[in-house]
């Protein structure tokens, strides 16, 4: 199995936003944040090649909606056939898509328009894409809270091809790749389990977006539903602990991922190092 990251750009969120009641000056300590109290985050996507599948986990938020969404700063947007030709891939090799969740930051990237702008297009057309069933329905019909983070370009034609495969349960997408739901920030999040030989990789998605909010309660404000939120990152973070898994991160910038402790019921960082170093123990 190999694993690469895949860095599809960088934007800029409220410090309070994305730590919600915790006050700056506990928070400010464990991440950084400009003088308008702007922190960066990235749009970190994760490719998996299992020998068998190439799998690719999120696409970041494309170029279609930079214009309307320019007070997020993005920076460093990809271009997925130049980045994946970078290690030895084609958006054209890619057999599976996963979704943790489909905010514009996750999902942007699977759809581009045209040249003439004519026609939006699937930037990965020969992978299946999966999508908690939940997540699914509250992209067509959303709530108040989360309509604006919802474009129906990214996504619709992806249910028009008839490549859309929606989850309602935990299951395996292969032998090595486990999709659990998780609910809390959104509904239907996706989360994937990846088990290699000697360890299983947990890429947690808005779960928990930065290794700063590991502590139960800095959850961020962008979550929908707050316990519910505190509840499922409690259970996975108890599993990291017990199983030794390894945690990657997808907005953080500063932490690519980590292992988890736990002090007298507090989740602290264990040890934190980059992907590359994953991929370099998987290849010995």
């Amino acid at each position: 199995m190999k694993l690469f990251k895949i860095e599809s750009g960088t934007f800029q969120v409220d410090g309070g936003a994305a730590f919600g009641v915790v006050p700056k000056r506990v928070w400010q300590k464990r991440y950084p944040c400009n003088e308008e109290n702007f922190c960066r985050f990235t749009m970190r996507c994760l490719l998996i090649d299992t020998g068998e599948k190439c799998i690719l986990i999120d696409t970041g938020c494309g170029d279609k909606q930079l214009e309307y969404l320019k007070y997020y700063d993005f920076l460093g947007v990809i271009n997925f056939e130049k980045e994946l030709n970078k290690i030895g891939y084609t958006c054209s090799d890619i057999t599976d898509l996963v979704y943790t969740h489909l905010h514009f930051d996750h999902c942007g990237g699977s759809t581009f328009y045209n040249a003439d702008k004519t026609k939006v297009e699937l930037t990965f057309p020969n992978a299946t894409h999966y999508v908690g069933e939940a997540q699914w329905n509250n992209f067509l019909k959303p709530n108040l809270r989360e309509g604006d983070s919802y474009f129906i370009e990214n996504m619709l034609p992806v249910q028009e091809s008839g490549k859309l495969k929606l989850i309602s349960e935990n299951q395996l997408l292969c032998p090595e790749v486990e999709l659990r739901i998780f609910n809390g920030h959104t509904v239907g999040q996706l989360v994937s389990y990846i088990h290699a030989a000697e360890k299983t990789y947990v890429y947690v998605g808005d779960v928990i977006p930065i290794a700063a909010c590991l502590p139960i309660a800095w959850i961020s404000a962008y979550d929908t539903y707050p316990i519910t939120a505190m509840e499922e990152k409690k259970g996975l973070l108890d599993e990291a602990v017990e199983k030794h898994q390894v945690l990657i991160f997808e907005h953080d910038a500063y932490t690519e991922c980590c292992t988890v402790k736990n002090i007298y019921g507090k989740y602290r960082v264990e040890e934190s190092f980059k992907l590359e170093n994953i991929y370099n123990k998987m290849k010995k």
